[in-house]
């Protein structure tokens, strides 16, 4: 199935955090902005209109719109990205709040379904993380308590690390390469209908919609500076979520944790 280039962004950014959808739908384009709707929530708000403020992307489709923000966000050296999604293989809502650059180095955190909390850091080859019991006994569910206690009691708060080049690590570590993350997105087609206009976070941002059928997908992209993405809303009732994108060519405060740390490829070997 075709995925528009914002669309394709959006999937590929969310690759491992569950987001689906945002595929291809209408082309349709409005030259005006509106005033923003309720679909927005409440780090967005409405913008100047009328004569109070210039037009956004004059004469633009929301196609050449959404090409610009596709070549903006793509050749970004680094971001942050943020937010709750729903997870298909577990059911859950997977929440995270990562930064990570084209060197493939990353620092942050993640959780599913509300239940503890992960902190990944990846620096050069080595992958670290921490995890909380909380997290540690959720993810262990159905297997025996006694050895789920003896996880807990061996990694509850402590670093560990591994390869990033090992098994058990790749996943994770292709998940920090930036390059890796947004994927293909700007080799696909562009087909997005133009909307509002409003604010992210106190940032200017237009409205891009992608629709599939009875699956909407709601797209903000900065109108100051560079066109970058900075919101991605899946407003479906199967695959409700959002992510947000920021901290654009900001360096990633990846550094080795302090302390003691597990080595658990020794451990494994």
């Amino acid at each position: 199935m075709r995925h528009t280039a914002l669309a394709t962004l959006c999937l590929a950014a969310a690759a491992t955090i569950g987001l689906t959808g945002c595929q291809s739908g209408q082309d349709k384009a409005d030259s005006k902005p509106d005033k923003a709707g309720s679909s927005a929530a409440s780090s967005t708000s409405p913008s100047k209109s009328g004569s109070e403020a210039k037009e956004p992307f004059a004469g633009l489709t929301g196609a050449e719109i959404a090409d610009k923000a596709v070549e903006a966000t793509t050749g970004a050296s680094s971001l942050r990205m943020k937010g709750d999604v729903p997870d298909e293989e577990s059911g859950s809502t997977i929440t995270i709040d990562m930064a990570l650059n084209k060197q493939g180095e990353c620092v942050g955190t993640m959780s599913m379904g509300g239940q503890g909390k992960a902190d990944l850091i990846k620096v050069g080859d080595t992958v670290y993380m921490k995890y909380d019991e909380k997290f540690l006994r959720e993810q262990s569910k159905g297997e025996k308590k006694s050895d789920v206690d003896a996880a807990v009691a061996l990694l509850a708060g402590k670093w560990t690390k591994m390869s990033a080049k090992g098994e058990d690590a790749k996943d994770i570590a292709s998940f920090c390469d930036l390059d890796t993350v947004l994927g293909d997105a700007d080799d696909a087609e562009t087909d997005a209908s133009r909307g509002k206009t409003t604010t992210v976070d106190g940032t200017p941002a237009i409205v891009l919609n992608e629709r599939d059928g009875k699956e909407r997908y709601t797209l903000y992209v900065a109108t100051e500076g560079k066109p970058y993405l900075l919101r991605v809303d899946s407003v479906s009732a199967k695959d409700p979520g959002t992510l947000t994108f920021s901290d654009y060519d900001k360096k990633v405060p990846a550094q080795k944790p302090s302390g003691e740390i597990l080595d658990l490829d020794a451990l494994g070997g």
